[in-house]
């Protein structure tokens, strides 16, 4: 692992290819390097979430999933590797705790409250886009079923990580107001 990134600039994707991890050389307009590029999109807005106050469990969690979705990198960019097993029964275990501390929801809300709890409705989103993109390449390409579970759960738990932030900032929610018929 000893200098594994000691040149960042490699010149080699001049031409408008980049190279997998197997060695194999792609174009940069694949399916597979959309992807790839919306995952880590994903992580670094988690990395922008980080930067702001948040519950000490939250920003464990979010260390941890960030982690997560570099194994789920590695996998777009290795083809054949596996996903670890047990990320999506701990982001299912997240999601039942989370949600047990949290009033019921009688009405969609709207995204926002804290500036943290708005972000996360942000990474929310960039999760779903990257799950979408995931399926077309998955219909293409053999990949591991688990990633794309996890993207879907990881969603759902985004979402109320954005209750449980604003919860914690004594932030009320606000509720969609249909439109009078």
């Amino acid at each position: 692992m000893a200098n594994r990134l000691s040149h960042i600039v490699t010149r080699t994707g001049d031409d408008g290819s980049t190279g997998l991890a197997d060695g194999s050389r792609i174009s940069k307009d694949d399916l597979r390097v959309f992807v790839i590029g919306e995952i880590d999109e994903l992580n670094s807005r988690i990395g922008v979430l980080l930067a702001e106050t948040l519950p000490a469990e939250v920003r464990n969690d979010l260390f941890q999933i960030q982690n997560d979705l570099f194994d789920l990198g590695s996998v777009l960019a290795l083809p054949g590797h596996p996903f670890a097993q047990g990320k999506v029964s701990r982001l299912d275990a997240a999601i039942e705790h989370y949600n047990t501390g949290l009033p019921p929801l009688r009405e969609f809300i709207l995204p926002g409250g804290v500036k943290a709890a708005a972000l996360c409705h942000l990474v929310r989103t960039q999760t779903r886009c990257a799950e979408r993109n995931f399926v077309a390449l998955i219909q293409r390409d053999d990949l591991p079923s688990d990633c794309l579970r996890y993207l879907n759960r990881l969603s759902d738990l985004l979402f109320i990580l954005s209750r449980v932030i604003n919860v914690a900032a004594n932030q009320p929610e606000r509720q969609w107001q249909r439109a009078e018929k």
